[in-house]
This record gives structure tokens, sequence and C-alpha cells, in this order.
């Protein structure tokens, strides 16, 4: 008899969990032993339940922190290790596959091939060279353009999974603000689902992608994946869309798995124009050419707006930015300070000497961030304690440029100015033409 491989996948629940449920669940050539847990806060002491892990794991899969990795596999004498998360430079990758070789396992990347769902419905997939490209945004203008053809559409989101029991995300369906409640979602997850809702469209997210995507192959004419931070497809698209950053022109090369959604796409938006550099833009657009030569490449224009600029001009504002964009992302900046600069903000206020509980280790460990809050909101204490961050602060008005109505989640005694930002007209049009020739090849139009 053939032993089975023992094996640990290191995540930060979301990659890990999937590919886990398509390729490890049931396959009797291995034993997985444990996940490790980074990025996200407070994932780790969990576990993968039974009811997800299948037959072969009647007592469930530990969750670790990654810190103990080289324990993990000395301790359960570990085979392999899968590394399953995103949005890191190969630096960063390939020192863990150092830490993992030295420790005596094998290092593995699962691709394409072993983690793809394939749909029976036509699939759209928006995903980006790094967090905070601006992924949510074109597929809600996707999402839009398409219900105006008079489709029925549902988008599928990277999971996003921080309940303590995983039991009750399975599958998760959202169309009201009362799906957010019911789910107990963080402020990560919110930023994501709010505006679909805002738009009267539905989003599904959770941990069984399978189970997801055939629930809503049920009520969709077409399905667009919408990516999280810089990840490939859970779903094999039958047209990728890439987004690039020019803010940060060059990471198209340099980070994991993002040089690969441009490698695939199969049409690359080059975003941000309006507000990056030309020579930011034209590098990314030269290193899209020199990998991907057939793609075709779109210039995005991402038009910000704020509810009342007038509340911003001459005050003191306070300048809270999207978590995960400014924090693993590694923006110094958002669309909230783009918006303070525009609109003639007197000074933007740091708020690191007002931080409070876990909001101050944000800040040690992301040591970029300075004159900018992120909004940090894995459960409720984080809440509470990025609520008195807010509430500590000396400033007039508080920027929000977040995706999301703070106020709906959090009580503050500033009065908060609401930053939105949208796909610019004439990208819109340019994803019209796009997918106007994507529903006639597939016979929907």
């Amino acid at each position: 008899m053939v032993q089975k491989r023992k094996v640990i996948i290191m995540g930060a629940a979301g990659r890990d969990f999937h590919n886990f449920n398509v390729y490890f669940r049931n396959n009797t050539s291995y034993t997985v032993v444990a996940f490790t847990a980074t990025q996200i806060p407070d994932i780790a002491g969990r576990k993968y339940p039974a009811q997800l892990a299948g037959k072969q794991y009647p007592k469930g899969i530990p969750i670790y922190p990654e810190e103990q990795i080289t324990d993990l596999i000395k301790k359960f004498d570990v085979d392999c290790v899968v590394f399953a998360y995103s949005d890191v430079p190969y630096t960063y990758v390939m020192q863990k596959s150092a830490i993992v070789n030295a420790a005596g396992a094998d290092f593995i990347l699962l691709g394409p091939k072993s983690t793809m769902l394939v749909s029976k419905k036509p699939v759209i997939a928006v995903c980006a060279v790094r967090t905070g490209s601006g992924k949510s945004q074109v597929s809600r203008k996707i999402v839009e353009i398409l219900r105006k053809k008079g489709l029925k559409v549902a988008a599928i989101r990277h999971p996003m999974p921080y309940d303590k029991d995983l039991t009750t995300q399975i599958c998760q369906r959202f169309a009201s603000y009362t799906d957010l409640d019911r789910y107990n979602c963080t402020i990560e997850e919110r930023e994501e689902y709010e505006p679909y809702i805002d738009m009267n469209g539905v989003v599904y997210a959770g941990v069984d992608y399978e189970k997801i995507l055939r629930t809503a192959e049920k009520e969709a004419d077409v399905i667009i994946w919408d990516g999280g931070n810089n990840d490939f497809s859970f779903i094999k698209p039958d047209l990728l869309i890439t987004i690039a950053d020019p803010h940060r022109a060059g990471d198209e090369l340099a980070y994991y798995p993002g040089e690969m959604n441009v490698r695939s796409a199969h049409v690359v938006i080059i975003n941000k124009v309006n507000t990056a550099r030309k020579e930011d833009i034209e590098t990314v657009r030269k290193n899209i050419k020199t990998i991907n030569p057939t793609a075709q490449i779109i210039d995005g224009f991402s038009l910000i707006q704020a509810e009342d600029k007038k509340m911003i001009t001459g005050k003191r504002v306070l300048v809270i930015e999207d978590g995960p964009t400014v924090t693993h992302g590694g923006m110094r900046y958002g669309a909230g300070t783009v918006a303070a600069k525009e609109y003639g903000a007197k000074t933007i206020v740091d708020p690191r000497p007002f931080a409070t509980g876990s909001i101050i280790d944000t800040f040690t460990k992301y040591t970029h961030l300075t004159n900018i809050l992120p909004a940090m909101g894995y459960g409720k204490k984080q809440i509470h304690e990025l609520e008195q961050t807010i509430n500590n602060t000396d400033c007039d008005v508080v920027i929000s440029g977040t995706p999301i109505d703070l106020t709906r989640i959090l009580k503050t005694k500033k009065p908060v100015v609401r930053i939105r930002y949208s796909v610019g007209d004439k990208t819109a049009q340019e994803l019209e033409s796009l997918l106007l020739k994507f529903l006639k090849k597939k016979k929907l139009r």
C-alpha cells in the first residue's frame, strides 16, 4: 500500500480552503494535517470543520499561526506544504519556500488545472496585479452593462470566511443589508458586498465554491468572478480581465500571482490613468506588452467623488482608507487621500497618536502608513477600536475612502464625508464594446 503524503496548507482563510475542497478533500493520496494562517487577524486557532472537511477528516482540521510552520512540519512529519494565499512579492514566496525546504518538506503552488471549477454558464473573471487596483468597480460596471442588455447576472466574490464557525459561511448569498447583518460581516466583507446591494445586485461568497457556483448558476445567465487580492479565479473564465495599477508600476512583474493574471489575460485595464504619472502608465504598458503581447489594453479612468466636497475644503481631515489596499496591498494612500487633496483640505491629520488596541498593532506592522487610518474591522472588538480611534483623533471631518457607509456599523462624533469611486464614461464605453463582442460570441445577444 502506498503511504499517504502528509500536507500542510499555508493560507489566509480563502484560497487555502478552496484548494483543499477541490484538490485534497476527496484525494486518498494525501492527508492534510493542518492549515496555517496569516495576513488576517484572529483566524488562527480555529478548525476547518468536519462538515466541510469530508469523511476523511471526522475531527476537522486544525488551523495554526503560520509562524509555527517549521515546528509543524517536524511534529507531523510533513511531506509537502502548499502555499495558498496572494498579494505577496516573489522574494516573500521564495523565502517561505526556503523555510519549508529547510524543514525537509516540498513546497508546492497549485495552478488553474488543479483548482479551477468549470461553469455551465459563461464566466467573466476580473482579477488584478495587486490588491486595490480597482477590480470591484470594474466588476460592478460589467454587471450594470449586462443587466441593461436584459441578462441575469450573479457575481461570485473571492472568499472572506472570517466567522469562527465556518459552517455558517458554506454558501452565502447577499442581496440586502439584512444579509450582511445575518452573516455577521466584517468591514472588509461589507466593503465588497454592500456596493452590489446598493445597485440591487446579487453577490455570492463563502467557503465551498462548488456549491456556490452551482447555486449561482440557477439564477444567472452570466457569472462574474470578482477577484480578491491579486488571486487568480476559482472558476475557469471565458473572458479574463486583469486590472493593473500604475501607482505601483512594476508590480505586474514582481508579485504573486498578479503576474500570472497579466500573462493569462484576454484584456488588461491600466486603471487610474487620470491620477497616475505618465511615465508609470507607460512602464505598465511596456511590461504588459512584454509578457502578454496579444492582450487588449484599455486605459481605465477611475473617478472619485465626494458626497459633499464643501465639508472638506479648508478642514483638518482624518482620512480612512480601504483596509486591504493600504495594509498588505502596500499603498501609502487611496481614494480618500486623493479626495482630500483635490477638494482642498487644510491638513490631513496623522491618526497614529490617537490609535487604540489592535489599531496600534496595525500601524506597528505596516510602517508605511502615516497620515491615513486603515478601515480595520475583523470582528466587533476591532470595529470598536476603530471607532475609538476615530473619536480620539483631533480633526474637523472624517473622509471615508472605503466603498461602504461606515456610519451604518460604527458611531462617530465627527461628521463623515463618504467618497465614491467609479469607472469613467470612456472606460465604460470600451467595456460595453468588449462585452457586446463577448455576448455575440457566446450567442447571448
